[in-house]
Parts: C-alpha cells; sequence; structure tokens
C-alpha cells in the first residue's frame, strides 16, 4: 500500500499539491509560532545589576488566593506592576546571620542627566555598588551629599565628556540639584539595563520615595562559609518580613528590564495565536483532505470493487497523507525560521522587544510542530477515509457514479448543537458584561464558523433553492444548470464554503475590532479631556506643583494625576488592570468620565471608581465594596463610588491620589493637567520646576494615537496571518473544486453545450456560492463584531471603514473569479473528446 500510495500522488498530482500546500503553510506559521514560544521560554536574564551579590532580598510578586476548584484554593504568582519595597531595618538582621561578609541596601531613584542628552538613569546609594559589576576607572567614590559617580555612558553621552571634578545637574524628585562629579564608573552592562548614578548612601535614603524601605537588600556570602545554611536562614528571615530571597539566574529576575517583557509577550502570543492558528490548521487540512478523497472516488471506488479491504484503503489514504506531511516538515519548517527572522525583525524595529533579545532553539519547536502537523493529517485523513471505506464493495462504484444526497444525521445534530452554543454565547454576552462577555463574544466566533462547516451541505442545498429562480432569471439556461449543479453538489462545496466563510468572518470580525478599540480609545480621550494644557516631567512633578498651578492667575482648575496599574480579580483570577490616581479638587473641570452612577466628588479615603466595563468584571456595584491590590502589593478593599463610561481612555480603575501615595515607584505626579482661562501665562510655573515642560492636550490624545496605533500593528499582523491562511484554504479547495470538474464539463459539451453556455453557468454558480458565503460569513462576523463592541464601548454600531467592507467583498469575488473561473477557462481548451477521459 506505501508503494501503491507514492503511483498515486504522482497520478494525481493536482489534490497532492493543494494538501501539501495547505500543510506546509500550516507548517510555516505553526514553527514561527512556537519558536517564539521556545525563545521565550528559553531565555533566562542574566543577572548584572546583582551580578556580584549571593543573595537578593526584595519583593517583586505576590501570591492571590482565588476561587476554590474542586475543594482546593487556586493561588496564583503575580509580577508587582511598581515593584514592592522591604524594611531598611531588614539589613541589620542579615548582618547577624552566620556565613554573611557583606549586606548594601539598595534605594533605587529615577533621575535624569540633561547636559547628558537628557538620559534616563536610575540611582543608587554607593554601598550597593559592592553589588554590581560597577568600579571606579577614575576619581573616587562619592563621600558627600553634593558628589555624585557617573558610570562611562553618561560621560560619554555629556557632551564633551564628563571628568571627575566636573559638575553635573541632575533632576531628581521633581527638582534639580547640581553635583560634583567625584568619579566615572565603568561596568560589564549591556542590552537594555539602564545608566547608573551612585550618591552617598545618606543622600540615596533622602531621595527615596520610600522613606524607611528600600528597593532590594544584597548579601554577599563569605567564603567558605555554609551557603545553604546561610541562605535558609536569610529566606526565613525574608519571608518573616513578607519578602523574598533571590538566589542564582533568579536574580535576573529583580532587574526590570524591556527583555523580560518581551519574553512574557512572545510567550503569549506565541501560545495564545499559535492555538488559535492549530485549530485554524486542523479545520483546513481536515477539509483539503477531505475534498482530495472524494475526488478520488471513482478510484477507491474501484479498488474496493477489486476486493481491496477497508483497511487497505485507509492505510493507503493515511500513507499518502503522511508523505505529503513529512514533505510539508521539510518545507515548512526552514520557512518558518525566515519567517520567524523577519518577525523578529520587526518587533525590534518598532520597539515591542529590545535589539539583542535572541531567538534561540528550534529543535523542540521542530519536532512539536511534526508531531502535531502529523496528528492532524493523520486524523483528517482517517475522517476523510471514514464513508468510503465503510460501504460494500458492491455499492462502491455506484456511490462513485452519483453524488449521494445522504448526511450524517450525527453531522446535522453535531452542527445544529454547535449552533445553539453559538446563540447561547450570543444571550450570554447581550447579560453579562465586562471580561466574561468579551470571551463569550470572541469564542462565538469559532463556535458560529464550526456550525457553518457542519452544516455546510444543508446550508448549500438550501441555498441552491432559494436562488434557483434569480439564477434562471439572469442566466437563463446556464442559471438553471448552475442552481441544479449547486444542489447536486452540495456536499462536494462544503469545503469551499466553509473556507469563505472563514475568510469573511475571520476578515471582518477580528480585523474590524482593532479598528474600533483604538476609535473609541482615542475618541473617549478626546472627548473627556476638558483641559487645555498638562505640565509633565521626565521624573514626576511633586504634590507642591499642583497646589503652585491653582495659584497662577488665569488658571480654572489643576488636576494632579499619577499613572499606575493595580491588581483586581477578574472571572475570580487576578489580572493587573490600568489605574490612574487623582486629585480630586476641581476634576469636573478638567476631565469628564462620563459618570453614569455616583460621584466623582465621593471619592475620599479608602474609595473607587471604576468603570463600567470593569465593574461588570469583578461584579462590583455602586455602594458596594471590592478588593484590589496597589502595584507595590498592598491589599485593600474600597466601598465603589462612582461608576463611568470612558475606562479605554483614563483607565478603567480611578483612585484618589492619597489612596496610591506611598505605593507607587517615584510617589509623584505623572503631569497635572490644567484649565486655563484665555490670559493665563503659565512660564513663571515652568521655571519652578526645573526639567518641566508644557504640552498641549492634544498632544497626548495625539501620542496615544500613535501607541495605540503601534500596538495595532502587531495585532493586525498575527490577524492577517489568520485571514490569510483562511484565504489561502480557500483559493486552494476552490482550485481543487474547478480542476475535478473537467469530465463534468467536457460531457455538457458534447451533449450540446457551448462554451459560452459553460462560462455563464460557472459565472451563475460562483454568484451562488459568493452570495452565500458572504451572507453567512458576514451574519458571523456581524454578530462577533456587535457583540464585541456594545461590551467593550456601549457602542451598538460598530465602525466599519467604507474601505474595508469593500475590500472583503471585493477580495471574496476577486479570490473566488481567480480560482474559479482562470481554471476552468483552462478545462475549456481542452478539447471535450479529450477531456472526457481526464482525471481531475
Amino acid at each position: 500500500m506505501l508503494r501503491l500510495a507514492a503511483r498515486m500522488l504522482r497520478h494525481r498530482i493536482g489534490s497532492a499539491v493543494a494538501t501539501l500546500v495547505a500543510l506546509t503553510a500550516g507548517v510555516m506559521v505553526l514553527m514561527s509560532m512556537s519558536l517564539l514560544v521556545e525563545s521565550g521560554l528559553r531565555y533566562e536574564p542574566a543577572p548584572q545589576r546583582y551580578a556580584d551579590a549571593d543573595i537578593v532580598v526584595a519583593q517583586h510578586e505576590i501570591s492571590i488566593t482565588g476561587r476554590e476548584l474542586d475543594g482546593q484554593t487556586i493561588t496564583t504568582t503575580v509580577p508587582l506592576p511598581e515593584g514592592a519595597t522591604v524594611p531598611v531595618t531588614l539589613a541589620e538582621q542579615f548582618r547577624q546571620v552566620p556565613g554573611v561578609l557583606s549586606v548594601a541596601v539598595d534605594h533605587s531613584v529615577p533621575v535624569v542627566v540633561p547636559t547628558a542628552a537628557g538620559q534616563e538613569a536610575v540611582a543608587h546609594g554607593w554601598s550597593s555598588a559592592a553589588l554590581t559589576p560597577f568600579r571606579i576607572v577614575s576619581g573616587s567614590r562619592p563621600d558627600a551629599d553634593d558628589e555624585v559617580a557617573v558610570d562611562n555612558r553618561i560621560a560619554s553621552a555629556a557632551g564633551t565628556g564628563v571628568r571627575p571634578g566636573d559638575r553635573i545637574p541632575v533632576l531628581a524628585g521633581g527638582g534639580v540639584r547640581e553635583y560634583r562629579v567625584s568619579g566615572v564608573v565603568q561596568g560589564a552592562v549591556t542590552g537594555d539595563r539602564p545608566s547608573a548614578l551612585f550618591f552617598t548612601d545618606n543622600h540615596a535614603a533622602a531621595l527615596s520615595p520610600h522613606p524607611g524601605r528600600a528597593g532590594a537588600i544584597g548579601i554577599i556570602v563569605a567564603p567558605g562559609a555554609d551557603s545553604p545554611a546561610t541562605v535558609t536562614e536569610v529566606r526565613r528571615l525574608a519571608a518573616d518580613a513578607g519578602a523574598h530571597a533571590y538566589t542564582g539566574t533568579e536574580r535576573g529576575k529583580l532587574e526590570q528590564s524591556e527583555a523580560l517583557a518581551a519574553r512574557g509577550m512572545l510567550i503569549e502570543i506565541g501560545s495564545v495565536f499559535g492555538g488559535y492558528v492549530a485549530g485554524l490548521v486542523m479545520v483546513v487540512v481536515a477539509g483539503t483532505v477531505g475534498l482530495a478523497v472524494r475526488h478520488r472516488r471513482r478510484d477507491l471506488a474501484l479498488l474496493r470493487a477489486v476486493a481491496a479491504t477497508p483497511g487497505q484503503v485507509r492505510l493507503m489514504i493515511l500513507a499518502e497523507v503522511v508523505q505529503l506531511s513529512v514533505i510539508s516538515v521539510v518545507l515548512g519548517v526552514p520557512a518558518g525560521l525566515l519567517v520567524t527572522n523577519w518577525v523578529h525583525g520587526q518587533l525590534v524595529t518598532r520597539g515591542f522587544i529590545p535589539d539583542g533579545f535572541p531567538i534561540s532553539g528550534g529543535v523542540l519547536s521542530a519536532v512539536a510542530v511534526t508531531a502535531t502537523t502529523l496528528l492532524v493529517a493523520v486524523a483528517a485523513a482517517l475522517i476523510a477515509a471514514h464513508r468510503t471505506v465503510r460501504i460494500r464493495p458492491t455499492e462502491a462504484l455506484g456511490e462513485a457514479a452519483v453524488e449521494s444526497p445522504r448526511n450524517s444525521r450525527i453531522r446535522l445534530v453535531a452542527g445544529l448543537l454547535t449552533l445553539g452554543s453559538g446563540v447561547t454565547l450570543t444571550l450570554l454576552t447581550a447579560t453579562v458584561g465586562g471580561q466574561a462577555a468579551l470571551g463569550a463574544a470572541l469564542g462565538m466566533l469559532y463556535v458560529f464558523v464550526l456550525a457553518a462547516a457542519l452544516l455546510a451541505p444543508w446550508i448549500n442545498r438550501y441555498a441552491a433553492r432559494a436562488l434557483g429562480p434569480a439564477l434562471r432569471a439572469v442566466w437563463g439556461d446556464s442559471g438553471y444548470l448552475a442552481a441544479a449543479n449547486l444542489r447536486a453538489n452540495a456536499q462536494g462545496m462544503v469545503t469551499v464554503l466553509t473556507a469563505l466563510v472563514l475568510s469573511v468572518g475571520f476578515g471582518g470580525s477580528v480585523w474590524f475590532l482593532q479598528d474600533n478599540l483604538q476609535r473609541q480609545t482615542v475618541s473617549q480621550s478626546r472627548d473627556g479631556m476638558l483641559a487645555q494644557q498638562a505640565l509633565v516631567s521626565a521624573v514626576g512633578l511633586p504634590e507642591t506643583a499642583v497646589a503652585d498651578a491653582r495659584k497662577v492667575p488665569g488658571v480654572v482648575a489643576a488636576t494632579g494625576i499619577r499613572r499606575t496599574e493595580v491588581i483586581t480579580r477578574v472571572l475570580g483570577e487576578p489580572q493587573v488592570v490600568g489605574a490612574q490616581g487623582i486629585d480630586i479638587e476641581g476634576v469636573d473641570k478638567t476631565m469628564d468620565l462620563k459618570v453614569t452612577e455616583g460621584s466623582l466628588a465621593d471619592l475620599r479615603g479608602e474609595t473607587v471608581a471604576l468603570s463600567t466595563l470593569q465593574a461588570s468584571s469583578q461584579g462590583a456595584k455602586l455602594g458596594g465594596r471590592t478588593t484590589m491590590w496597589l502595584g507595590d502589593g498592598t491589599q485593600l478593599t474600597l466601598r465603589v463610588v462612582a461608576l463611568y463610561e470612558r475606562g479605554l481612555g483614563f483607565g478603567d480603575v480611578t483612585l484618589n491620589r492619597d489612596t496610591v501615595s506611598g505605593h507607587t515607584a517615584t510617589n509623584l505626579d505623572d503631569q497635572i493637567l490644567i484649565r486655563t482661562e484665555a490670559d493665563a501665562d503659565l512660564a513663571g510655573l515652568v521655571d519652578s520646576y526645573p526639567g518641566s515642560g508644557l504640552i498641549d492636550t492634544s498632544a497626548i490624545n495625539g501620542q496615544l494615537e500613535k501607541d495605540l496605533a503601534l500596538s495595532a500593528w502587531l495585532n493586525k499582523m498575527l490577524i492577517g496571518v489568520m485571514v490569510g491562511y483562511a484565504a489561502l484554504a480557500a483559493a486552494n479547495t476552490m482550485v481543487m473544486a474547478a480542476l475535478a470538474r473537467g469530465r463534468e464539463l467536457a460531457l455538457l459539451r458534447l451533449v450540446g453545450v457551448t462554451t459560452r453556455q459553460v462560462k455563464r453557468m460557472v459565472h451563475a454558480e460562483q454568484v451562488g456560492l459568493l452570495g452565500t458565503s458572504l451572507l453567512v460569513g458576514g451574519a458571523i462576523a456581524a454578530v462577533t463584531l456587535v457583540s464585541v463592541v456594545w461590551t467593550l464601548t456601549g457602542q451598538l454600531v460598530p465602525y466599519v471603514p467604507t474601505a474595508g467592507w469593500i475590500s472583503i467583498i471585493a477580495g471574496t469575488a476577486l479570490l473566488a473569479l481567480a480560482t474559479t473561473v482562470l481554471p476552468i477557462g483552462a478545462l475549456l481548451r481542452t478539447p471535450p473528446v479529450n477531456g472526457i477521459g481526464i482525471k481531475e
């Protein structure tokens, strides 16, 4: 059977190539996604900032207990968005631990050096330099509060260079101060790590936004000490203080670099998107293999009639598919590596991952993709061969000669149940909100497409009957033949309809969802911004800036805003949510969150305002209480005093600034929104806070739009791959279906049908099939898009660009014409006497 399978492939080159194309494209995409996941999993950030520390005590994650499942409590560990601090007093306890040589408290203070091209850096106390690879290369350590040691990157970036004895300005804590450079340090710190400055320990502690606490405490173990015992004792003391002791490669996780964020992003997009693609590949390959088997019913029927057993026929089909799968892996895996290199370059260029982030591995990804491909292909072959091998040999030729009008009752029941599940998800989306509704709405797309695939024979048959009169009225006798063909070949067109519905459904829903989210976010930010200007600074502004702004003649209102993130439970699971802490005095004059219930005036003490989407996700009500964790892990139970609609533009959680005070990394305002009268002069305010600047609030919206467009690029690229693969599947199956009609068209021409009538018939068939596909796919896309947009924005009518829906219709029509009319034209150029004997 293996030899026969190989000969079958050579003589049935059309279906073999179509199946190979579908498999190879799927392998290429899956290989690329798998390699992204493998690269993320393999990446271990090498400790640089704490390279010389044996133990680092810090708190950068929190464990949150979720709902109970089967009587067991679920605990999830979540990284802290702001990073927590540890008590400085722990340092003295660690010094008493046997085996500890030295202990250094690390205060990390974000700063900016204006003379070094505005370079952002992180300042530390000098004693923490012992934990790092930094060493003095010229000058000496800082000994006074007005001295600073800078790293070589700052020294070389500051104009003509900085040498010991020079004076440089440093912006820190909302103010600027001049320091004398005591020395220049250098260390083997590479990649995206920020530059470093070193103050005296006392001065670094004074500048720290968290008095009495530090970002980390580093410990160096004495040579020859009992390291395991020392680590155990340090872990115990750290745990008692609610912190964690990091050793070995774990120390690299404390360095909050872009590479760590990139690692998580690659794992997330590769696994989630790869899972969707795997499902899509399964549907496409199953349909393509099934269509190829259907087109070879005559050959398989003959084998059954000459005593081939069902097992032998099944083995032959499996052997063919396995051979094609092996070839697709050989072609698709290297292609996937090339695609991954291109994607990696694009991600670096657009700032999603830092330059130098490694794409590593490949062997495990290739093995996983090979196994997945073989599994999918074998499953598809078994499904496709099921009907062929189960009929009796005496019935086989009859089954091949005439398209059976019968369809499996199991398929009908499964299709109706799937359709019912889609309707249930629709009702769920309409009755719940937040993330629950979002998940239900996105699931609708896949459920409805699956229902369409299962019910495709009946959809084709009923559509042909409904369209018959219209086709006859427009195309006459050719239309009559087209309607008859669509009815008779309803089963054969299942794969074609499914592929077209996939293309229209994905393209018309998920693609436009990104446009709607971007449009609504910018619209909410623009419509809700009442202030004309904003005072901003690279390292933040102190609370006094708000008070000073309000004293300026002509200023109507000023609102300080601190951007942060909080952790809440969404559907019982911890989730990081964007938040803002605001000074509520005069906030109604600087921003309009479109409050629907309650009032922001009540945002005092232990209270919170939530967007309607977030409230629905948490099940929170006005006046009720909700639990959340601030960015540094502080747990709060707050009373909900307001619900508002503009969560996309301003954040889903709004807190009083006093609530987040002391719980953010800088403990400073990120910006101050200022509403003024025409004659207000804010130049003096800017001069009072060196390093600050005024920007028009329209520029904030412009930057937001650019950031969203950048994020949309990644989402649209991923979505475009899925739509492109669905379109490829549609083209593949339509070419196969067209080329398999050689005998049929030759027979029509031999009985007197003209070439022109045949072309008109094919055109009429395409109109009927396209109309059905656009109707079904468009309905699925519309239901999905409306549900998601309604859930997220409250808008019943989603935004769909005119060029967008025209592109979908025109693209689908062009796809159908190019993949059907052109192959049919080639078949019609073959004399009918010769065409009646061709195989496909």
